[in-house]
């Protein structure tokens, strides 16, 4: 599978998915800068990763949505072709219009950095078809805004859909019903704050991010 990973000024942890695509794919994926506007032909999952583009100025992930190559991820997404955006890249996506809701400061103003602990809501998408429903698995964070909110109406029908894809087994930032996961109506793009690409081998400690980007390569493969 081609893949691509989007790099905005500031993001971090292109790096680090970019590994990640490679060791499960076994192909390198393509380094898109953010400036560009056509995403490369053939592309078959595309990922955007943690960090602080812009600086996080204005609010993050605000400026970034507005970059020229959202543009082609949009309407790529409306066609069907998995999205993936990992903290700050799930901030890209809220900011996009792409996935509902919003991402605020924790609850306790700090950067939290460590391994957490989710349960699996939803099985049955594109990005979670390799784990189990109720599963409990366990993925690093390392966000500062990593407080999703939506209004009730908003996190009802989100869960009334089957959209939660992840949960927090113990909700230390305060995000709205400990939301950690979110699909969007069609199920092919996924933001998420937990950080899989940085549990794929033993290494890391686990491989439970791993599962996440091997049920992609099933699929779209």
């Amino acid at each position: 599978m081609k893949t691509a990973v989007i790099v905005f000024p500031g993001s971090n942890c292109d790096r680090d998915i970019a590994v990640a695509l490679e060791a499960v794919t076994g192909r390198k994926p393509e380094m898109v800068w953010h400036r560009d506007s056509e995403l490369p032909d053939g592309i078959g999952l595309v990922a955007l990763p943690g960090g602080f583009s812009y600086g996080d100025y204005l609010r993050s992930g605000a400026m970034a949505a507005r970059s020229p190559i959202m543009r082609a991820i949009s309407d790529a997404a409306a066609k069907g072709m998995p999205v993936l955006g990992i903290c700050n890249g799930f901030q890209v996506l809220t900011e996009a219009g792409l996935l509902p809701g919003a991402l605020m400061r924790n609850a306790g103003l700090n950067f939290v950095c460590r391994d957490v602990a989710l349960t699996v809501e939803n099985a049955q998408s594109a990005f979670t078809s390799r784990y189990a429903a109720g599963e409990r698995i366990v993925i690093p964070v390392a966000h500062h805004d990593g407080n999703y909110f939506a209004d009730a109406a908003t996190l009802d029908r989100l869960e009334g859909e089957g959209r939660v894809a992840f949960r927090y087994a113990e909700n230390t930032n305060g995000s709205a019903r400990a939301i950690a996961g979110v699909l969007n109506d069609a199920g092919n793009v996924l933001g998420m704050m937990p950080h899989p690409e940085r549990r794929i081998e033993d290494a890391h400690g686990g491989d439970d991010g791993r599962r996440l980007f091997e049920g992609l390569l099933e699929l779209v493969a």
